[in-house]
């Protein structure tokens, strides 16, 4: 089938250079089982999920001349192993030289050849564990009809589902003069299709008043957004080489719920005083001038409650949420972290949509596990601003909170690797998932060697709040 790639995914695929590949990571840590998780169990379970996320099967063929949008199309010569493959650490593998293998395979660009994922299986890991690492291209995960692979092979259970039996069959490749005609035919049908789309906007618009304001409320959200100007001058702006570095951190989900209720504000707000607080500490032990007036501007973009059906609950097949931008100028000026924390609540409790955020308590509702697909959609979000209106992106989803598996192997900790936007050089995926929260931490190799002094800052910086809330 043939699938003409929307506006933004045909911008993700043809604006990638070599030095920001447009992926969004994942990076998964299991509990090795008695018997091992073979590579053949792996590509099994894989291949069995796959009419789920049809994407992870075509490829994207571009049209001559430029005349249109690429399209997608399926890959008659689809090869799962060559999508995903076995990669081993030096034993006892230890979590940094994890770190370092993520940060090398996320720095290569994918195969714009085949279907735009890979995914690798980490065997030799220290302490019973074993590693799965994805990346798949933006352009392939937008939420609604393509979710992340990642949140599909997961499961509540140790003892996967019953999919029925796969037959695919891939249909015929287009030849050049077909996709050609097909162009022209779109120039000509283009402004009646957009007609008819004005049209069905205008009359849903008519008859659900609820909806009007909410949109209404996410345009001026959106204006207000764009309105904000350049962000301000950070050593967080600077060149972004082809090299990467990675590191992650944790925390108990309950110590940030502990300041949430101390403060009266949204454990969101509470992630981004810890980060805010890091940042100014890691700006500091750089000698960086610091006034009490600097701020980082972060794009968070803020996940919210998918739109729901007659029967309150979401329909078959839709988007498992919605993602909407969010600027916040992150106080790294202020010396108070409760101080810091104040201000941040402020500027999230003014959002718009603040009152319709998805929390970890209700994630369960969703389908699979959400958290791969929420961070995609978020870093989507954030690429369709200008970079220059931000200096780092900071993309914070809540998972479920009760134990996952994949292939029937326990699920012991998820981290997003976002990918780094034009001159930004980190940026900063947060996952909440079983009782704690994790952070993916991707950063330029060369302009962030100290990237790794990050995890103990955002460990000193949530002590802070948690002393102030206790006193």
């Amino acid at each position: 089938m043939v699938t003409r790639l929307s506006a933004s995914d045909a911008s993700f695929y043809q604006l990638e250079n070599s030095a920001t590949p447009m992926y969004v990571g994942s990076l998964s840590i299991l509990r090795r089982p008695r018997s091992g998780l073979s590579y053949e169990t792996l590509l099994a379970t894989v291949e069995e999920r796959l009419p789920q996320v049809p994407r992870y099967r075509q490829k994207v063929r571009e049209v001559k001349l430029g005349l249109a949008r690429p399209v997608w199309i399926d890959d008659r010569d689809f090869d799962i192993t060559y999508h995903i493959r076995r990669s081993a650490l030096p034993s006892p593998g230890t979590d940094a030289q994890l770190h370092d293998l993520i940060a090398r395979i996320g720095s290569r660009p994918l195969d714009k050849s085949r279907p735009l994922w890979e995914m690798y299986l980490v065997e030799g890991l220290a302490k019973n564990r074993i590693a799965l690492f994805t990346k798949s291209h933006q352009a392939l995960v937008n939420g609604m009809a393509a979710l992340e692979m990642g949140h599909v092979i997961a499961d509540r259970t140790q003892k996967p589902p019953a999919f029925g039996e796969d037959i695919w069959i891939p249909a015929r490749e287009p030849g050049t003069t077909s996709l050609v005609l097909g162009a022209v035919g779109d120039w000509f049908s283009g402004p009646r299709q957009q007609l008819g789309a004005v049209r069905s906007a205008v009359t849903g618009a008519v008859t659900n008043s609820g909806q009007l304001i909410d949109t209404a409320h996410r345009i001026a959200d959106a204006a207000r957004t764009f309105a904000r100007g350049t962000a301000p001058s950070s050593p967080l702006n600077a060149t972004v080489s082809r090299n990467r570095r990675f590191t992650v951190a944790g925390g108990s989900l309950e110590d940030y719920r502990q300041v949430r209720a101390s403060y009266d504000c949204d454990v969101n707000d509470v992630v981004l005083a810890v980060i805010a607080g890091a940042l100014r500490n890691w700006l500091l032990s750089r000698g960086e001038p610091v006034t009490p007036t600097a701020t980082v501007r972060a794009m968070a973009p803020m996940s919210v409650y998918p739109e729901l059906g007659a029967d309150g609950a979401a329909s078959a097949g839709q988007a498992i949420s919605e993602v909407t931008p969010f600027l916040v100028d992150l106080p790294v000026g202020e010396g108070n972290a409760v101080v810091r924390l104040s201000q941040i609540a402020h500027a999230t409790e003014s959002h718009s949509t603040a009152a319709s955020l998805v929390d970890a308590r209700t994630i369960v509702t969703l389908s699979g596990f959400a958290p791969p697909t929420l961070h995609a959609m978020g870093t989507r979000v954030a690429s369709s601003f200008p970079a220059r209106q931000f200096n780092l992106l900071i993309t914070n989803v809540p998972g479920a909170q009760s134990q996952m598996y994949i292939a029937g192997t326990k699920l012991l900790e998820t981290y997003a690797v976002p990918p780094l936007l034009h001159n930004q050089v980190l940026a900063i995926g947060v996952t909440s998932y079983c009782g704690n929260l994790h952070f993916g931490i991707n950063a330029d190799r060369e302009a962030m060697s100290d990237v790794d002094e990050l995890p103990g800052l955002l460990r000193e910086s949530l002590d802070e709040l948690l002393d102030a809330a206790r006193s």
